[in-house]
């Protein structure tokens, strides 16, 4: 019979910790069509999309100020902000279905921060999962964007 050390014990259990804090990162391999409902079926985990365009930021949106489009309910920090939405949801909606562009781009499928990671370019809104990968999509966001269009039509089955 083997005897196993607390170190070594300790060991394995910190490396499958991290190991499954690490998994949810990468949430699936391809959509099934569907955009990115990681968050309890809610589009941008509740932040308003209009508010992105109407106030160059990234505001919480309120529940009780909703909209269902493309599969998912969407949050309105006003009325104001869901009217504009229900007259012209394609126009507002994050591309990639939601899913992190520079994840897309590398073939992956990432869920988003959608209070740090966002970007306006050429008056769409690509998602990110976090500020710094949202600082490296930004720097060349027209790159990141053409590979991403390659691997979509793939990720997005």
């Amino acid at each position: 019979m083997t005897t196993v050390s607390r170190r070594t014990l300790f060991g394995a259990i910190l490396a499958a910790a991290t190991l499954t804090l690490a998994a949810p990162v990468l949430a699936q391999s391809r959509t099934g069509g569907a955009p990115n409902s990681m968050y309890a079926g809610i589009g941008l985990q509740g932040y308003d999309p209009v508010s992105y365009f109407a106030d160059n930021a990234a505001a919480q949106g309120n529940a009780d100020i909703n909209a269902f489009a493309n599969n998912l309910t969407w949050h309105f920090v006003s009325e104001e902000h869901k009217a504009a939405f229900e007259a012209d949801p394609e126009k507002f909606m994050p591309q990639y279905g939601g899913f992190c562009t520079w994840g897309v781009a590398n073939g992956k499928l990432f869920n988003v921060d959608p209070a740090n990671g966002w970007t306006i370019f050429g008056g769409k809104l690509y998602v990110n999962f976090n500020a710094d990968i949202n600082a490296t999509f930004a720097a060349d966001p027209a790159a990141f964007i053409a590979k991403a269009e390659e691997n979509w039509p793939t990720l997005n089955q």
